[in-house]
């Protein structure tokens, strides 16, 4: 009897102990009032929209929701009609998605009035950077959810399954249909039949939750798995084969989403290996896998070291092949034209390709903010980016309109490179879950606003665990959920200006993308691989000139964005360093010269964290300890990390500019030749 007392005691403390230990993400459990749920047809999907709703329901105790599948012209895709007493969907997923809408207005108090809810973008996909080694790259929470290794991958466990399951519900409950569980640098062993037998495992347990499963291909694999002579786009044994690959997939499974492809790119093989065309090879792989209903998403993500200007390389390779593209062929677009920044203008190929579907690709992981250590809140870069103006069909041709079907009436999607990892909480970061919930809300619906987002997800994660929501009070409300999203809302910014301000771009260490290196090159390499590439500073100014008189990069965007942004006077203050290579000297909006600007903004970036320091210290009484001091511990290394960007570049800047950091900042407290040594501190 003692022995089982004691075990008893042990489990409960175990569940006291992890109870937040953040797995549960913004699915926590809250009071449980019981509700009746109605349904006429039956599957798997409907199973598990009725059980979250039977576990989850916070609304009226005694309450009956009806789900109702039937067709209904007002909803478009995977859309459902929401009222207090019914979901009603021409879907199973549809039906799932609606539970899960209901079930978050009860937990962040919204009322809930009958209302049409289509997505924004019909594919809403995470493109996962999954190694087979387990590793992932630019993955910053652990190791693979799908992978383990080379030797293991071909067996699965109850553990993988479990995990996978309770990621496809993470999934689910914010609209994600579709997930590549592979690295876009592929390797072509994902091809091979072994292999494919574990996707389907991974396949079978996704798909009641709604998701489909995409896989990265090499382009080579003919050659490399099939044992061809050559992988030509319009070889007919390769195109033989790669029919016959996709035959094999779709057997094993026929919901299989279709092929990602990053080809001719970074030292991928792809079509201009063979003296081809990205139309030769995205359209020959279109062919072989429309049959079965698949999509082929080709990256536009290309440049060479003999460009110009990087910037303007995907354009010029992609927008003389618009129209000439299959209709099962979406052109993957990253949201600027260098790489992930931290503050980048849109990609020009958005609203310019009007004959062919484009599809945006954000970051979510922080490859280029911090990684899993700063707290940053990209929704609002998200935001920015989507209700820009390309002007391309006139006044409002946002890139939302132009890529959701609103204005180029398409095949929509829409893809985020994931943050999730074997780490505990998914991502490294409690606050980085934000960002993976954010883009699932943004890819259902591109017109939330990133308050709205951001409110949602502190009450669903944060929320008290009290009787019918008592835990909520105003001063709750007053001294935690105001003052915590108010530092989400501004982290983004604050990162900017601890790093890049006004248009500063790609300055990064270059070997992992985390710390300061504007001064890095190396004798050999590429230039557009090392940093003054595009900064080049001298002692006029700083800033890579993208006018006429420079790359002329301006002329791929529409008028007027084309004369605003090529006039320096009338350039956007965050844009001017990336159009303009602008004198030191150069007055500012706020009547400082650049170089005095630019010192301040870093200096304000700097300040900017350690005040989410005291933000967060007087949260406390509203957080579990666990969560508090994670979180406490990063924003402590945020906010050395941010001093270290900010010494590291006006000390560095201070060369070229030769003139005195203001004296009413803070003076640098490293030296530069300590920083250049001493690679930043990443725990």
């Amino acid at each position: 009897m003692q022995k089982k007392i004691y075990i008893i005691i042990l489990l409960c403390f175990s569940f006291l102990v992890n109870a937040e230990d953040g797995h549960q993400l913004w699915l926590r459990k809250g009071y449980l009032n019981k509700v009746i749920v109605v349904c006429s047809k039956k599957s798997e999907t409907i199973s598990i929209a009725k059980q979250e709703l039977l576990s989850n329901w916070q609304g009226t105790p005694g309450a009956t929701i009806n789900l109702v599948l039937k067709k209904d012209k007002r909803i478009t895709g995977d859309g459902f009609i929401l009222s207090e007493v019914s979901i009603r969907a021409n879907t199973d997923a549809g039906i799932l998605y609606g539970a899960y809408e209901l079930l978050r207005q009860q937990q962040t108090f919204q009322k809930t009035e009958e209302k049409v809810y289509n997505p924004s973008y019909d594919l809403r996909l995470l493109n996962h950077w999954d190694n087979f080694n387990g590793s992932v790259e630019r993955g910053y929470a652990g190791l693979s959810i799908f992978w383990r290794d080379e030797l293991n991958n071909q067996f699965v466990t109850e553990n993988d399954k479990m995990l996978w399951k309770e990621y496809a519900r993470a999934n689910a409950s914010i609209g994600i249909n579709g997930t590549v569980l592979n690295n876009v640098n592929a390797s072509s062993d994902i091809l091979k039949s072994e292999t494919l037998t574990r996707v389907k495992t991974i396949a079978d347990v996704l798909r009641f939750y709604g998701i489909r499963v995409y896989l990265s291909v090499n382009f080579n694999s003919p050659a490399i798995v099939g044992g061809l002579k050559t992988s030509d786009p319009l070889d007919k044994e390769v195109i033989k084969w790669w029919k016959t690959k996709s035959k094999e997939i779709y057997k094993l499974i026929p919901d299989f989403g279709g092929f990602l492809v990053k080809a001719s790119s970074e030292g991928q093989p792809g079509p201009h290996d063979f003296g081809r065309s990205h139309v030769d090879g995205a359209n020959m792989l279109a062919d072989a896998i429309k049959p079965h209903g698949g999509i082929v998403m080709w990256r536009a993500f290309v440049y060479s070291p003999t460009e110009d200007d990087r910037a303007k390389q995907a354009y010029a390779e992609f927008l003389p092949f618009d129209g000439q593209f299959r209709d099962n062929v979406i052109i993957q677009v990253k949201n600027g034209s260098i790489d992930f920044q931290p503050r980048e203008p849109f990609s020009p190929l958005f609203g310019a390709m009007k004959k062919t579907a484009l599809m945006p690709e954000l970051q979510i992981t922080q490859e280029y903010l911090g990684h899993s250590i700063h707290l940053v809140f990209l929704s609002p870069m998200w935001e920015e980016f989507l209700q820009t103006d390309t002007y391309q069909e006139g006044t409002g041709s946002t890139v939302a309109k132009c890529t959701d079907g609103t204005i180029f009436k398409q095949r929509t999607a829409i893809a985020g490179v994931a943050n999730i990892g074997t780490d505990t909480n998914w991502c490294g970061h409690h606050f980085a879950q934000a960002n993976w919930y954010a883009f699932g809300r943004l890819a259902w619906n591109n017109q939330l606003s990133s308050e709205q987002i951001a409110d949602e997800w502190i009450k669903l994660t944060f929320r008290p665990n009290t009787k019918n929501n008592e835990g909520f009070t105003k001063e709750w409300f007053d001294n935690f959920l105001i003052p915590v999203k108010q530092m989400m809302l501004d982290s983004r910014e604050a990162a900017v200006d601890y790093m890049m301000p006004f248009g500063f771009h790609h300055i990064f260490q270059a070997s992992h993308h985390y710390g300061p290196g504007p001064w890095w090159e190396r004798e050999g390499v590429r230039k557009d691989w090392t940093m003054p590439y595009y900064h080049k500073a001298d002692s006029f100014g700083v800033g890579f000139n993208r006018t006429a008189t420079g790359s002329n990069a301006v002329a791929q965007y529409h008028e007027p964005l084309n004369t605003q942004y090529g006039d320096i006077n009338t350039c956007p203050e965050k844009y001017l360093l990336w159009f303009h290579h602008a004198p030191w000297s150069h007055k500012m909006n706020s009547g400082r010269t650049l170089w005095d600007e630019i010192c301040y903004r870093y200096d304000d970036g700097v300040n900017q964290v350690r005040y989410f320091q005291v933000v967060w210290d007087k949260a406390q009484p509203y957080v579990d300890a666990e969560r508090f001091v994670e979180v406490q511990r990063k924003l402590r290394y945020q906010a050395q990390n941010a001093q270290v960007w900010k010494d590291a570049c006006l000390l560095y800047f201070q060369q070229f500019s030769q003139q005195p950091i203001p004296y009413d900042i803070e003076r640098p407290i490293h030296n530069l030749d300590d920083i250049k040594k001493n690679d930043m501190d990443r725990p």
